[in-house]
């Protein structure tokens, strides 16, 4: 069964779509959209790395997620403005990145497929690493899931509970970075942040509790998956956008749901 490219494809996107669905709630409801997105262009470099070391791109692109999703938790409240600093980081750790990759002599790679992703060429290893993500992100957020909520909806109610909200941001924080690494193979560095923000609040206007939020935002991103690459064989378009293009209609459907129901 796996011989099929198209099923190694699916099962791919389901994966990610699994990884991101948690997560992209709490990006939606901390509002932390540009946080996943400089950390998901600082993914871009590590590629370089992992090439220029001879290391598994997995291993590269997770390490620098990490520590510019660090950097930006340290750096925030030091004096500049959140979406200042985060712009800065951001395209400073793509345009880094690119030049980085030029550098690389002798090495022949396809910046599309890191830029938009190449779910497609997705082989069998790659399956196990997006897999073995995939379970690793959902565990972190079932493990911590009450703790994250209250820290997400009060600090104040979070330290009278006993919970460091800093230890929830780098719990958050790590769960980002593997998600980053797990789908830069998927749909690329510049639309992962589309697959964690668009599914949630896609979910939000059919969901009544963060669970079912969670649960539909993993709906929604395995349906844009399938039915993307479903497009994509016949319009013969390119994989990773197209399952961004799905997404976003059905963004527009639940929206439009939750107008009639006002």
């Amino acid at each position: 069964m796996l011989d099929d490219f198209m099923t190694r494809a699916a099962l791919a996107g389901l994966g990610v779509a699994l990884a991101a669905a948690p997560l992209g709630s709490f990006v939606v409801w901390r509002r932390m959209a540009y946080f996943g997105d400089a950390t998901a262009h600082a993914a871009i470099l590590g590629v370089a790395l992992s090439l220029a070391l001879q290391m598994p791109i997995f291993a590269g692109a997770l390490a620098v997620a990490l520590a510019m999703a660090l950097t930006v938790t340290v750096l925030s409240g030091r004096g500049y403005a959140m979406d200042t600093l985060l712009g800065v980081l951001a395209h400073s750790a793509l345009a880094f990145g690119l030049v980085a990759v030029s550098f690389l002599s002798g090495i022949r790679i396809d910046l599309m497929a890191y830029l938009f992703g190449d779910i497609l060429a997705v082989s069998r290893s790659d399956l196990v690493v997006i897999w073995g993500g995939a379970v690793l992100v959902v565990g972190l957020m079932a493990w911590r899931w009450s703790a994250l909520l209250t820290a997400t909806l009060s600090e104040e109610l979070a330290h009278a509970s006993g919970i460091d909200p800093r230890r929830e941001q780098l719990i958050l924080t790590l769960a980002l970075a593997i998600t980053v690494a797990v789908a830069i193979k998927v749909v690329g560095v510049l639309l992962i942040a589309a697959m964690l923000i668009i599914p949630a609040a896609a979910a939000r206007p059919l969901s009544r509790t963060p669970e079912q939020m969670a649960l539909m935002a993993a709906a929604i991103g395995g349906l844009s998956a399938i039915a993307g690459l479903h497009a994509a064989y016949v319009f013969d378009t390119p994989a990773g956008p197209s399952i961004v293009c799905v997404a976003a209609i059905l963004f527009l459907s639940t929206s439009v749901v939750r107008s009639l129901r006002a």
